[in-house]
């Protein structure tokens, strides 16, 4: 016969009971033995997947106490659907379910236009509101100096401004180098519009059209492509509607959103 020995141990030694939590894809956590905080993105038999802000994945062993859920121990389980796999957002984050947006900070991203705030919404969006923080336009940076002055940024409320046309030589570039607080940061892409940074494939079209100087570029596009020149709010939406992910736009828009996101977000930030 069994024999069974009685459990001589404490009661307020015995470890306290916590939740057990279904590692969903994109549900943040930390390993405390490691300080590695990330999103699931797996969960497969015996281990999770993380992957923290900068991309670094990291596999753990589902362990009893093993993890940290905004600041308490928790037991992550294998869903009862089986294995998981994240989901991303447009911009190709990790999606966080039901993730309240955060309170805004006071630093902010400033665009150029309208069109160039509703393309950053529709592809870092889900990121924006996460991490607190709010996009504007301008309409044109011919007074940005002003601008930043009257912002007044600081420690801890940066502010980044995403400029179009910055190349060498153009007055948008005159402008962004007259910016000079260590708390601003001025960057931006190529295109002389913000139609340009979304690929000509993807809206449908062989190549974005040469348009003479001195003609209104937008009206010369639509012109080029057969599209109504007398509605150039239309074709932007034609435009807009086209870009699904960040795949849909080049590097040198996506390379520069991401960087002004880590520069509000930063220790620096709010």
């Amino acid at each position: 016969m069994r024999q069974y020995s009685p459990d001589l141990t404490p009661p307020w030694k015995k470890p306290k009971p916590v939740p057990e939590v279904p590692a969903e894809p994109g549900l943040v956590v930390e390993e405390p033995g490691t300080g590695f905080c990330g999103a699931v993105i797996r969960c497969e038999a015996g281990t999770v997947t993380l992957e923290d802000r900068f991309g670094k994945h990291r596999v753990f062993p589902l362990e009893p106490r093993g993890f940290l859920l905004e600041g308490r121990v928790v037991t992550l389980v294998r869903p009862p659907s089986g294995p998981v796999r994240a989901t991303r957002t447009a911009s190709g984050s990790v999606a966080v379910p039901r993730a309240r947006a955060r309170v805004a900070r006071a630093g902010r991203i400033y665009v150029e236009g309208r069109h160039d705030a509703e393309l950053v919404e529709k592809v870092w969006g889900d990121d924006l509101r996460i991490e607190g923080v709010v996009v504007e336009y301008l309409e044109g940076v011919d007074d940005l100096p002003a601008i930043v002055a009257d912002f007044a940024p600081g420690p801890d409320a940066r502010l980044g401004v995403l400029v179009d046309h910055l190349v060498p030589g153009s007055k948008e570039s005159r402008i962004a180098e007259s910016v000079t607080s260590e708390h601003a940061l001025v960057v931006g892409h190529p295109y002389i519009d913000i139609w340009q940074a979304v690929k000509p494939a993807s809206v449908g079209i062989p190549e974005w059209p040469q348009v003479p100087r001195g003609q209104d570029w937008k009206t010369g596009v639509c012109r080029a492509l057969g599209w109504r020149v007398t509605n150039t709010g239309e074709a932007w939406q034609r435009i807009l509607g086209s870009v699904r992910s960040y795949k849909d736009l080049e590097p040198e828009l996506l390379g520069r959103v991401e960087e002004l996101i880590d520069f509000v977000t930063d220790s620096g930030g709010a």
